[in-house]
């Protein structure tokens, strides 16, 4: 697995007001335009968390996602933003955040518009059954149609069990009864032949690599004694929903 490069923010371009935790487009000293995702928002670092296990475990199982960098913002920065709610999220975030590439001209894909083949739609079908995520509906597909290829973005709402931490041992072997309203769920017929593809990639050393990218300062979590001890949960509680994936690929084939 690839380290993920750390940038520094050098200017806050425009707020991108669709998202819920107010993410913005920004430069950075590498002169890329990112899309960054701020440690001070309301999900704080477990949207951060979650961004980075998604959007890994995404692109080792082949899909397209933009880059994913580590965005460090400094104390000064937010000193000239005349806007006060930007503002207290700039000096709520100094330090390390998270940031996806700008795909620019990227336009949000629409089903109506663009067709998915069956085999494509089934494993992101899987890929959110896994990782539990519930933001790839109609109302907010969160993939990108770019230069005529289709991109997943924002995992930022994935592992919600990460919010409380209660029981997660027995959560993660539980059906996603949320993937009822994906946006391609309709055509994911394919989910059988991509549980038995996806399963083999994801080997236990894989996911450990990828949640091996967290830092640690994001892993506080009270009912851990170490950032290790709360790394190695995040592990098992995915190596646990790959070994019963049957029970996410059944419920989605029955909602199907």
């Amino acid at each position: 697995m690839h380290e993920l490069r750390t940038v520094n923010v050098t200017r806050y371009v425009t707020p991108l007001r669709e998202g819920g935790s107010m993410p913005a487009i920004a430069e950075a000293d590498d002169d890329f335009l990112y899309v960054v995702k701020f440690s001070g928002a309301g999900q704080g670092v477990k949207a951060l968390i979650a961004e980075i296990i998604g959007g890994e475990i995404a692109r080792a199982l082949g899909f397209r996602v933009p880059e994913i960098v580590f965005a460090c913002l400094d104390e000064a920065f937010g000193r000239t933003e005349p806007d006060e709610e930007i503002q207290d999220l700039l000096k709520a975030s100094v330090g390390l955040n998270l940031a996806l590439h700008y795909l620019s001209g990227a336009i949000t894909f629409d089903p109506m518009v663009t067709t998915v083949d069956p085999k494509l739609a089934s494993q992101i079908v899987w890929l959110d059954c896994l990782l539990t995520n519930m933001d790839r509906t109609p109302r907010n597909t969160n993939m990108l149609m770019w230069h005529k290829e289709l991109w997943l973005i924002d995992h930022g709402a994935s592992l919600y069990f990460h919010h409380s931490w209660q029981n997660w041992e027995e959560q993660a072997s539980r059906p996603f009864a949320l993937i009822k309203d994906h946006v391609l769920l309709p055509l994911a017929t394919e989910l059988d032949l991509v549980d038995k593809e996806f399963r083999a990639i994801l080997t236990p050393d894989l996911i450990r690599s990828v949640v091996a990218l967290i830092p640690d300062q994001w892993l506080t979590e009270s009912a851990f004694d170490s950032p290790a001890a709360q790394r190695a949960a995040y592990a098992r509680f995915l190596e646990i929903r790959i070994a019963n994936s049957e029970i996410f690929v059944k419920e989605a084939q029955n909602a199907r």
